[in-house]
């Protein structure tokens, strides 16, 4: 900042929005299209003393501006904004409460929760119809000035095709608090997601992407802070431009530039989940932070007729007006900023349906959609939304438009169902593990639109969908009414934790079983950061609160053999998909394709080996399936990929459906450790809760129906399936 205050502004310039160090002074900008004036408030360097208020001296266009000569990186402000306080009419203006810039890209300082923070008197009988007049600046964290300077000529993006992605969700924190030989200032920070062990951890299981729950600066809710809890999850989101100060071990930006970079070299994309729906703000009842303070009625969808109230599709008290250009101009220039700031290759949209409501519903062509498809960087992204939300017709899945992915819910639920042996989810799961094609296969869309998984962040971990029948949350205070109740999940003879080994036998079996579902099917694979060595939270299914061991990755139960023999064999099931092209493919598939005589592209069966009838479908005590892929392999030649799932409590012999040929087992949940190996006789025994994988070569060796098979170790045309990759590599994991 300059060495001596000036009494006034210059007059600057309308854009870029925000605050702009041009080598000589800083612009400042920033929208409201019903303030009647703004002040620019500038502070000392930790942001605990205010030094000088200066007007911003021009609006142009609904944009206050004004440029201070000599100011540079480094220096702190805030905005105080004066206007009508008319609640009824939709108008919260009050100058007493210091405001963030919407387009803060850093913050200095932590929220501190007290009255003041409320623009009205919070004890008054009129509620939020009152006007306090406290000073909010000492309870509020300051915007900083920053240089935007950093090196990405070398930087390379993976861009990884959808097709062959692998998506690892994790918490920047919850990754790391638990490792022990990090450094304890790094846990739970940029720092920590590049470390060489859990970079070696990634790689080793084949990840080619970490989503990365929201980093965006967040607000801890008041109840939450009452309780000694606070918004672990972080979809809370105080700012669109700035990290969280507290996922940066040195409190300099570039250690997540340096982080992304890491990634980048190593192979792994970085998505962010991002929450663009809603703001930290709440309903009218909810603190004054930024938004509310600086133009209310524009940057919120408010009740027609009843402004005082907040529309409220997210379920967080508000919702944010992406109608209003400005308001979407925010958030597009938001995902502008981390695409190139940061170099960030895709978004995660938190309750995407509500970024396409227009005036008259969830609209796949509304405003926020095409601007992003439109966009000549963000459309080059990857883009996966969470497609529902609370409001009316809330519920999209596979409705978004081309170039979106979406998370598959139905895909959870029906893998788990069919797993935990429930009736009639044949038909189900046959839908599911192609693509889910009647959900997404239009406008040209492709499987991959289908994020796949079985857990989350939100609800049960892989561990607990086998380990729990009910939900635990008594943790989070709200004598466990919170979180889903159905998560159609199985104990398998005990609830939690338990010493009998028959019961503990069954978990595993089913969660590899689970696992072996997701990466073999149609779509895009996810995996929840530590479900590959059966991570647990205690049965929490609402964990969003947990800043602790609950949530937090247990490095040490990574590192037990039975946390080793998982993660491998998770490894082994992501290298079998990247090496198979048959359980990656890019169309979806209707059995219409002849590969081979008689062979279709895709093909059902019963464990008979019979073509399943239309009354076989319908059967719900059935729950044998075997899938028949046929197509080109790795090297072009025709392979043949047979998937027998065994839903049943007890084991059942299956035959291989007609033409015979010499099949290699690769995959048998039952037997994780069995390398691959020729199958000697026409029929196997698939294990009860069992997903086993053969693969054939008939372009090599067709054998004759009555040709007994081929000598173990000496079938023609047998071909060797690596069981991880690198597999000759040493192997690291992170403690």
């Amino acid at each position: 900042m300059a060495n001596s205050l000036p009494d006034k502004l210059e007059p600057g310039m309308p854009y870029p929005l925000g605050s702009t160090w041009d080598g000589l002074g800083v612009n400042f900008a920033v929208f409201s299209a019903n303030a009647q004036k703004i002040e620019l408030c500038l502070f000392d360097t930790m942001g605990r003393k205010e030094l000088t208020r200066l007007p911003l001296p021009e609006c142009t266009d609904e944009i206050w501006h004004g440029y201070l000569p000599g100011a540079h990186p480094g220096a702190v402000y805030g905005f105080r904004a004066y206007g009508p306080y008319q609640p009824q009419h939709g108008h919260r203006f009050n100058p007493y409460k210091l405001l963030l810039d919407p387009y803060a890209k850093k913050l200095v300082g932590h929220f501190r929760w007290s009255d003041p923070l409320f623009g009205y008197r919070v004890h008054s009988n009129r509620q939020d119809l009152s006007l306090d007049r406290r000073d909010s600046a000492p309870a509020l964290p300051k915007c900083v000035v920053i240089d935007e300077a950093f090196d990405w000529s070398l930087d390379v993006r993976p861009n990884v095709p959808w097709s062959e992605t692998i998506i690892y969700e994790a918490h920047v924190k919850g990754v790391s608090m638990l490792n022990p030989e990090l450094r304890p200032h790094e846990r739970g920070t940029f720092s920590a997601l590049c470390s060489p062990r859990f970079l070696d951890h990634l790689r080793e299981l084949g990840i080619t992407a970490i989503e990365l729950l929201p980093v965006h600066a967040f607000l801890n809710e008041r109840f939450l802070v009452s309780r000694g809890l606070t918004n672990y999850w972080g979809y809370n989101t105080a700012t669109f431009f700035a990290p969280d100060p507290s996922y940066l071990s040195t409190r300099r930006l570039n250690e997540m530039r340096i982080a992304v970079r890491q990634l980048h070299a190593a192979g792994i994309e970085v998505i962010l989940d991002v929450v663009y729906n809603h703001t930290c703000e709440g309903n009218e009842l909810g603190p004054t932070i930024a938004w509310r303070g600086l133009d209310n009625a524009s940057y919120y969808r408010l009740i027609p007729g009843d402004e005082r109230h907040y529309i409220n599709d997210t379920g967080c008290g508000n919702t944010l007006n992406l109608s209003h250009p400005r308001v979407l101009q925010m958030v597009m220039d938001s995902l502008r900023y981390w695409s190139t700031a940061y170099n960030i290759d895709g978004f995660r949209f938190d309750l995407g349906v509500t970024l396409g409501r227009e005036g008259s519903g969830f609209d796949p062509g509304s405003g926020f959609f095409d601007a992003i498809r439109q966009d000549p960087v963000l459309s080059t992204r990857k883009l996966i939304s969470e497609p529902w939300d609370i409001g009316p017709g809330g519920y999209q899945v596979g409705h978004h438009p081309p170039g979106f992915a979406e998370w598959n819910d139905k895909f959870r639920d029906s893998v788990r169902r069919f797993w935990r042996g429930d009736a009639g989810m044949r038909p189900d799961l046959a839908a599911r593990v192609t693509g889910s094609a009647e959900l997404f296969n239009r406008r040209f869309r492709k499987p991959w639109a289908s994020v796949n998984y079985v857990a989350s962040h939100d609800g049960f971990t892989l561990g607990d969908v086998v380990a729990f029948e009910h939900k635990h949350n008594d943790a989070n205070g709200e004598e466990n009414r919170d979180g889903h109740n159905e998560n159609w999940s199985a104990n398998w003879g005990a609830e939690g934790p338990t010493d009998d080994a028959v019961v503990n036998a069954t978990r595993v079996r089913v969660a590899r079983s689970i696992l072996a579902t997701v990466f073999t099917s149609l779509g895009t694979p996810m995996l929840a950061a530590g479900d590959e060595f059966l991570r647990t939270q205690q049965g929490n299914n609402n964990a969003y609160c947990q800043d602790n061991e609950i949530s937090w990755l247990d490095w040490n139960q990574a590192a037990t053999p039975e946390g080793r023999t998982m993660t491998a064999f998770t490894a082994r099931l992501i290298a079998l998909r990247k090496h198979h092209p048959l359980l990656r493919e890019t169309r979806f598939l209707h059995g219409d394709k002849e590969v081979l005589p008689g062979v279709k592209d895709v093909g059902w069966f019963d464990e008979r080996g019979e073509p399943l009838t239309s009354e076989a479908w319908q059967d719900p005590e059935r729950r044998a399936l075997t899938l028949r892929r046929a197509g080109p392999g790795l090297d072009g030649d025709i392979e043949v990929l047979l998937m027998m799932l065994n839903g049943a409590a007890t084991p059942l012999s299956f035959k291989p459906p007609q033409p015979h040929w010499q099949w290699t087992m690769l995959i048998d949940t039952a037997a994780p450790d069995a390398p691959p190996h020729p199958l000697g006789a026409a029929e196997l025994t698939v294990g009860e809760h069992a997903f086993v994988v053969l693969a054939a070569r008939p372009t090599s060796y067709v054998a004759r129906p009555d040709e007994p098979p081929a000598a173990a170790g000496h079938e023609a045309g047998a071909t060797v399936y690596p069981t991880a990759p690198d597999a000759n590599r040493p192997r690291r994991g992170p403690t």
